[in-house]
């Protein structure tokens, strides 16, 4: 239905010989390479896998049967479940006992991909006999009666209802789906598109993340080096701040189709050379062409699938990763302007990085290095969640994270905004600055200005909308309560000492440092301990020029950055000259002056 984006440029830098017909087709279009790793290809992927060891991306033995043990109790209550409501509709006991259902395991877990500690994504599998109702109301009480789960809440009015528990330490997302079946065998292979027959759209996007997680694994040429170079790029991602598909980033599963297709295209290399042709060919990837594991079908059950020529909406999506299983879906909707060159840009920086390494240049340690991200801006919005105990902030703050994208739309909109990036990490909100007997957390959007003179931009109207429309989404399904508060703070990048631990600044200052020091080197310049005392003094107050093609120059961002250093919060009565944003009114209950220089 839609041609993959063309290898010529791919091929060209490859410098391949290789005749096109030796080549196996996977996917779309024939393999880039099918060469067998070479020794220093192996080597390095050694390397890089002694490198993951510390980050607890690989759970021990023990972990792992603790995992099937949980998910063995979770079957079990599943069967129970349904034995019972077999028996109150007249079923004969022996029939009861036989009209089975299951449990699948989807996402990261089932890509055998999770991380120490990683939440269990689970579908509920029943017969039509079982209603979604049920769910949520009886197996939802038998779950509160197991003394191995805490933290046990339902989210029925989702896009896609869920259950969420812990079991027994496990973060777990349970999901249902009611198939049009009598029984519901342990066999039962759930790729069969006839299954989702006369389904309703909730069931069928319940079982959607099973039917992508096995696609995924059936299409990949090796699954363990898949496994590897996934894991890696998995944790380079979350380090880089671009994993969140809530945020307008990528979520686990398009980072699981873009790691499938590279090694579509290169069936027979190491997990090293994955992760370094993985930065190639996404870093030239020419959006918005849509990344496809193979040619999509349709099944003709009436739902709705991902294709621009038919669908003008998504003729508009910027960068398409499409899910493999029908119906076809594009897992990265949420991606915006601003999230998709945050990502483009950190492609490149992972290519030259992986240039590096691959000529022992570099180490696979300095592939994750965090890059600055509060020294990179010089004016935020602080979105501040508060409720009264940590259940209710829990809610709360699932379902602010959940339309922040919204507003960072709205952003991108004003002429004066070049960018906002949302930073994925949620914080809590410092002592001082909190009310007693109440819970927070907190979100930065770094703000990026357009050089124009005499900018004032006004954000009121857009953060009181966008206050509005969570909270009456909030009363629609039923959750807001009077204590959950949501407010919006301008805070300039002198102030952050005030609202962040004083690691995370520590770390980016040594982060830039170190890449003026490898720069200065690079380039013959003297060391600041070498010149002159005007020429050390000036050194040691700036920040740096430069990271990798990304300006963070104290001085940069035009006039904005000529600050009030008397002022902590906006005044948000009216904007000042010297603070150009301004946000609806806020508390200012500390005004204590930090400046991070």
């Amino acid at each position: 239905m839609w041609s993959s984006q063309s290898n010529s440029t791919l091929n060209n830098k490859e410098n391949q010989n290789q005749s096109e017909d030796n080549l196996v087709t996977l996917g779309m279009t024939s393999a880039i390479s099918a060469a067998p790793p070479k020794p220093i290809d192996l080597a390095k992927t050694k390397e890089l896998e002694e490198t993951l060891i510390p980050f607890d991306v690989f759970e021990t033995e023990q972990e792992l049967n603790h995992r099937m043990l949980i998910l063995g109790k979770l079957y079990s209550l599943v069967k129970q479940w349904i034995k019972e409501l077999s028996l109150k509709c007249n079923m004969p006991e022996s029939v009861a006992e036989n009209v089975g259902g299951k449990v699948y395991t989807f996402g990261s877990y089932r890509l055998g991909v999770h991380n120490k500690g990683a939440d269990i994504d689970a579908l509920c599998v029943a017969p039509k006999h079982i209603c979604r109702n049920d769910f949520f109301t009886s197996f939802y009480e038998l779950l509160k009666k197991q003394s191995e789960v805490t933290e046990l809440r339902s989210v029925e009015e989702a896009f896609v209802p869920v259950i969420k528990m812990s079991f027994d330490g496990i973060e777990i997302d349970l999901l249902f789906a009611r198939l049009l079946q009598k029984e519901i065998p342990d066999s039962m292979d759930l790729r069969d598109d006839n299954l989702l027959k006369n389904l309703d759209q909730k069931c069928v996007r319940s079982l959607n993340g099973c039917r992508v997680t096995d696609e995924i694994l059936r299409l990949v040429p090796n699954i363990e080096t898949f496994r590897l170079a996934l894991r890696t790029i998995k944790l380079w991602a979350k380090r880089h701040g671009i994993y969140s598909n809530v945020l307008g980033y990528l979520g686990g599963v398009s980072w699981a189709m873009l790691v499938a297709r590279t090694c579509q295209l290169y069936p027979n290399a190491a997990a090293a050379t994955l992760v370094h042709k993985f930065f190639l060919i996404f870093s030239k990837w020419q959006w918005p062409q849509p990344v496809l594991l193979k040619q999509p079908t349709n099944a003709s059950l009436g739902f709705a699938v991902w294709d621009p020529r038919v669908n003008i909406q998504d003729r508009y999506h910027l960068m398409p990763i499409i899910t493999p299983a029908y119906p076809q879906q594009n897992s990265t909707f949420n991606v915006s302007n601003s999230t998709r060159n945050i990502i483009m840009e950190e492609f490149e920086r992972g290519l030259k990085i992986t240039d590096q390494i691959m000529l022992n240049r570099a180490t696979w340690e300095q592939l994750f290095i965090q890059p600055p991200f509060f020294l990179k801006y010089r004016h935020f919005i602080v979105l501040i969640i508060s409720a009264e105990s940590s259940a209710d902030l829990l809610e709360w703050s699932g379902l602010v994270e959940s339309k922040i994208r919204l507003l960072i739309s709205t952003l991108e909109r004003k002429t004066a905004i070049t960018m906002a990036h949302i930073n994925p990490e949620n914080f809590m909100l410092p002592e001082p600055l909190r009310q007693p007997k109440f819970k927070y957390s907190m979100w930065f959007i770094g703000l990026e200005f357009r050089k124009m003179e005499g900018l004032n931009v006004d954000l009121t109207q857009d953060i009181q909308q966008f206050t509005e429309t969570v909270n009456k989404h909030a009363m629609h399904i039923q959750m807001f309560k009077e204590t959950m508060k949501l407010e919006a703070r301008h805070v300039k990048r002198k102030m952050l000492p005030t609202y962040l631990p004083h690691g995370i600044l520590k770390r980016e200052k040594k982060y830039l440092m170190m890449v003026n020091e490898c720069k200065e080197q690079k380039e013959g310049r003297k060391r600041p301990s070498e010149s002159s005392d005007g020429e050390t003094s000036a050194k040691k107050t700036r920040l740096s020029n430069e990271v990798n093609g990304a300006s963070f120059d104290d001085s940069s961002n035009n006039s904005l950055n000529n600050e009030d250093s008397s002022s902590s919060f906006a005044d948000t009565s009216g904007a000042s000259a010297a603070s150009p944003v301004k946000l609806p009114q806020v508390p200012t209950a500390n005004k204590q002056e930090a400046v991070c220089s």
